[in-house]
C-alpha cells in the first residue's frame, strides 16, 4: 500500500465532494420529475439552514434566501462528506468499493435514514414512501460514483 497522504486526500475529497454534490443536484432535478408531487414541506437542507440562522440571529432564513441557503447546506455537507472520504481512502483503499458507490449508499443510510430524521429535519423513515427512499439511495449512489471519479483524478490514486 502506498504511504497515506491525508492532506492530499482531504483536499481531493473536498473538491470531489463539491463536484459530486453538483452532480447529485442535477440527478435529483431530473429524478424528481418521476416522483409524485412532493410535500409542501421545506427540504431538509432548508430546515437545516433555518436552524443555523435561528441559532445565530434568532430568526429563520428570510424568504428570498431560503432556496440558496438550502443549496449552501447541500454543498457544505457534500464537501465535508467528501473530505472525510478523501482522507479515509488514503488509509483504507477498500473504502472505494463499488467505485465509491458503497460510500454513497452508506451516506444515504446514515444521513437520510438516521441523522436527518433524528434531528427533526425530515419525517421518520417509516413515514416516507418507498419511492422517496429509492430516490435518496439513487441520489447518494450518484454522489458516491462522482466523488470517487473526481477524487481519483485529483489525488492520482485509483
Amino acid at each position: 500500500m502506498a504511504r497515506p497522504r491525508p492532506f492530499v486526500g482531504l483536499l481531493a475529497g473536498v473538491a470531489a465532494g463539491l463536484v459530486a454534490s453538483a452532480a447529485m443536484a442535477v440527478f435529483q432535478a431530473q429524478a424528481q420529475k418521476l416522483l409524485p408531487d412532493p410535500d409542501e414541506d421545506d427540504p431538509a437542507t432548508v430546515k437545516a439552514a433555518d436552524a443555523a440562522s435561528e441559532a445565530v440571529i434568532g430568526d429563520p432564513v428570510p424568504e428570498p434566501y431560503r432556496e440558496p441557503a438550502g443549496q449552501m447546506v447541500h454543498y457544505v455537507a457534500g464537501a465535508v462528506i467528501g473530505g472525510i472520504y478523501g482522507v479515509l481512502t488514503e488509509y483504507r483503499p477498500e473504502a472505494r468499493s463499488g467505485f465509491g458507490g458503497a460510500y454513497g449508499i452508506a451516506t444515504a443510510a446514515l444521513l437520510d435514514e438516521a441523522a436527518v430524521p433524528a434531528a427533526g429535519l425530515a419525517s421518520a423513515p417509516e413515514d416516507i414512501p418507498l419511492a422517496e427512499h429509492a430516490y435518496g439511495a439513487a441520489s447518494h449512489l450518484v454522489y458516491g460514483w462522482v466523488l470517487e471519479g473526481v477524487r481519483a483524478l485529483i489525488a492520482g490514486r485509483r
